[in-house]
């Protein structure tokens, strides 16, 4: 008796399950369903309702409607199956950043982004069992809003040393081999490892592209023993319920917290010292000018996702989180019809 397919929504829960249940499980046979026709439609719809400018290649979503969806996805699955598929180069795009520098996109064409899409649907369930509750970037149902929040709880309850991270060029600096070894301990299949590797190739020798569609997964996939490393701290330190130590990420963007108690110096430089060498791992870098540790009860501040936050007294005489757009952030906010014009100039 043939079984019905699974549907691609029901695979993925039982792909979460699965990974959720057993952390040391290394899926198998997962390079056929990135192939299938419904895997490669909703990768194609969500390219589509996401938009975006050609890549390299020039073609459109305009000019795929015109020459038939189903037909450009039948020429891609049957590439995928026969695996002479290969990604196109990244179409570079530069985009002016605030502090008078610019920031570069990898603009992948629109069948690689399908590719890309249909890859991600089948390995974010998997990742996305093993990440931790302090990463909130590019992941499914958290916000940068919710990151905000925990920063702000934690200052509530007295967590008002910071250890303020900026990692240097980030994006750029992810090694191909490490982020690949890293897959492999969930992913036993060949094909699906080959297929990543080429894709990383045409971003280049290293790095993941701000542009791709799986970078952000490939990012938080490539921090999450970072995560791992502070979720630890946070346990081992910790009297009963109460803990000591705090932290919120949100792609590179990382703030760790520890408790306002002069006894526990020790831990703001052990905290410190330990992510130091989990960066060291990964060929990470933080840049030192703007990576700091600051107190907030000696009204010194932090910056995390474009906010300034400090620690203020109530009317009432009670200590609370006040953060507030930075300066540099407004002016942007203000500029943002202009700095729109411009990205929409450069995509074209």
């Amino acid at each position: 008796m043939t079984a019905a397919p699974i549907s691609l929504q029901d695979l993925q829960r039982r792909l979460y399950v699965k990974a959720k249940a057993e952390k040391d499980w290394r899926f198998w046979g997962l390079y056929v369903h990135v192939c299938k026709p419904e895997t490669l439609r909703a990768a194609y719809a969500t390219a589509k309702q996401n938009d975006g400018a050609p890549g390299i290649d020039g073609v459109t979503f305009e000019a795929i409607e015109a020459a038939g969806v189903e037909a450009s996805l039948a020429q891609l699955r049957d590439e995928l199956v026969a695996r002479t598929y290969r990604p196109l180069r990244n179409r570079r795009v530069e985009i002016p950043k605030s502090d008078g520098k610019v920031r570069v996109l990898g603009i992948p064409a629109i069948r690689d982004r399908v590719v890309q899409g249909a890859l991600n649907l089948i390995l974010e369930p998997i990742f996305e069992a093993d990440f931790h509750d302090g990463s909130y970037g590019y992941r499914p149902k958290r916000t940068a809003q919710q990151a905000v929040d925990r920063v702000a709880e934690a200052i509530v309850r007295n967590k008002t040393r910071g250890i303020d991270v900026d990692l240097a060029s980030y994006f750029d600096s992810v090694r191909h081999d490490l982020l690949l070894a890293k897959v492999a301990r969930r992913v036993n299949d060949r094909d699906i490892l080959h297929l990543l590797k080429r894709m990383l190739k045409a971003a280049g020798k290293r790095g993941v592209p701000q542009g791709g569609v799986i970078s952000p997964l490939l990012s938080n996939i490539y921090l999450t023993e970072v995560d791992a490393m502070l979720e630890r701290a946070k346990v081992v330190t910790a009297n009963g319920t109460h803990t000591y130590v705090e932290y919120a990420r949100y792609a590179d963007d990382l703030v760790i917290l520890v408790n306002n108690d002069r006894r526990q110096d020790w831990l703001v430089e052990a905290v410190n010292r330990r992510l130091r060498e989990e960066l060291a791992k990964l060929d990470l870098r933080l840049n030192e000018d703007k990576s700091r540790i600051v107190d907030l009860s000696r009204k010194e501040s932090f910056g995390f996702l474009g906010f300034d936050f400090r620690r203020v007294r109530s009317l009432r005489g009670r200590w609370r989180p006040q953060y507030t757009p930075k300066p540099k952030k407004r002016t942007a906010l203000l500029q943002d019809d202009r700095l729109c014009g411009k990205l929409s100039t450069a995509l074209r």
